[in-house]
């Protein structure tokens, strides 16, 4: 009897040990001192609910974020669960490197509680829950009150002609620009958004695969940017600018339009007097249209994961209603549930400009192609080398369509192959 007592001691002990040996590891990509910060304190919660877990949260900073991931995953070293671009999904959904959350949101009981557009983008790839969406960035433009007046700009304005004609007007005054244009990471929304605003279509591809990136109507968008350019209406060393520094830009008061994901209120609300600035509507092209780009990033499995309900926990924490509205609320991001519309804080003239966006048929957000597999490299590598030689001068706007072109018909015709 007291050997088996004994035993019983001993084999409660070695499971007490292993519980609490389990750690999670937890990668985020989309970095900032304030969003670790939220990030701990919802994993804080998550580990108090789990005895004996812990969860390693690793940090990748959002510039350098793609190749070191890529690096992790090529060494085997893949994470439980982490925080997924979507220009990342088709890539590591399509090659069978994400486990499929549809089992867990078929019984979890805040799934009915998600907006539509959640759950569908985070079926992106295969019609399968590969990533569950936390919230959404949609662009929508930034004024400095103060540089218009001064500018004698009367309002923030309302076309791509007319934001032409504004930024002409900032760039005059001393040390002003009018677009804090960014050249560096994460600048081909720009480029994208006024590329199909002035072609009015936000057609990537014909029926055949074919880019439409260099037809005359998105050339002429391309154009466009680099004209802004090198007419001086944007910073010089804006051609290198990332987020950081083009949310600098537009608070320091260096320019006086940023377009701009909610994200970056966080930080321009900070600095600057509810009363200096304002958030309006992208301008629109020619037709009367204009396409923000609406992109999301959200939580994912990896399917090498040895703790793959501990992880759905995970995500569950995460993504709760009340851990959804906390991230969001730091990270500046649209909530990813229907109720979130309520809430005080959305409900403010901060966030007007792009409920206004969202308001209007002329307005029509805009996802990316991020279902191909080679967006990824595409928007984090190739696009960024080639509009920082069309802006310097080193290839011409409509050689870095074509370029663009070749490299998208190309993944696009090898993507319709497959099915």
């Amino acid at each position: 009897m007291k050997t088996i007592i004994t035993t019983a001691i001993f084999a409660t002990l070695m499971a007490s040990s292993a519980l609490a040996d389990t750690t999670l590891k937890l990668v985020e990509v989309i970095t900032s001192p304030e969003r670790t910060q939220t990030l701990k304190s919802l994993v804080g919660k998550f580990e108090a609910a789990n005895p004996g877990t812990k969860v390693e949260i690793i940090s990748l900073p959002w510039n350098e974020a793609f190749q070191k991931f890529a690096t992790m995953v090529s060494a085997g070293d893949t994470p439980d669960v982490m925080e997924m671009p979507d220009t990342w999904l088709s890539l590591y959904g399509n090659n069978g490197m994400l486990e499929s959350l549809e089992p867990y949101l078929e019984k979890w009981p805040h799934t009915k509680e998600l907006t539509p557009r959640a759950l569908e983008l985070g079926r992106d790839v295969k019609d399968t829950a590969y990533m569950l969406p936390y919230g959404f960035y949609l662009r929508a433009m930034f004024y400095n009150k103060k540089l218009l007046e001064q500018a004698g700009v009367s309002a923030p304005p309302k076309t791509m002609d007319e934001f032409t004609k504004a930024s002409e007007a900032v760039s005059k005054l001393p040390g002003k620009y009018g677009y804090c244009m960014r050249g560096g990471p994460g600048g081909l929304n720009g480029w994208m958004i006024f590329a199909a605003s002035m072609a009015g279509d936000n057609k990537y591809f014909t029926e055949d695969g074919t880019s439409t990136m260099n037809g005359q109507g998105w050339a002429k968008g391309i154009e466009w940017m680099v004209d802004l350019y090198k007419k001086g209406l944007a910073p010089k060393d804006s051609v290198n600018w990332g987020f950081n520094e083009v949310v600098a830009g537009f608070y320091s008061g260096t320019c006086a339009f940023l377009d701009q994901d909610p994200d970056a209120l966080i930080a321009v609300a900070e600095r600057m007097k509810p009363e200096d600035f304002g958030v309006a509507p992208l301008p629109k092209g020619p037709t009367g249209k204009s396409f923000p780009t609406i992109g999301y990033a959200g939580w994912s499995m990896f399917a090498k994961s040895e703790n793959k309900d501990l992880s759905w926990k995970l995500i569950e924490t995460l993504q709760s209603p009340e851990g959804n509205i906390e991230w969001n609320k730091k990270i500046g991001a649209l909530p990813a549930y229907t109720a979130a519309e309520k809430d005080p804080f959305y409900a403010g003239d901060q966030f007007k400009g792009w409920f206004e966006e969202l308001a209007d048929k002329d307005t029509v957000p805009t996802v990316m192609p991020t279902f191909l597999e080679e967006f990824a490299f595409f928007k984090d590598s190739l696009a960024i080398k080639t509009s920082q030689q069309a802006l310097l001068g080193d290839i011409t706007p409509q050689e870095l369509a074509d370029e663009w072109a070749a490299y998208l018909t190309k993944a696009q015709q090898k993507n319709l192959s497959k099915k």
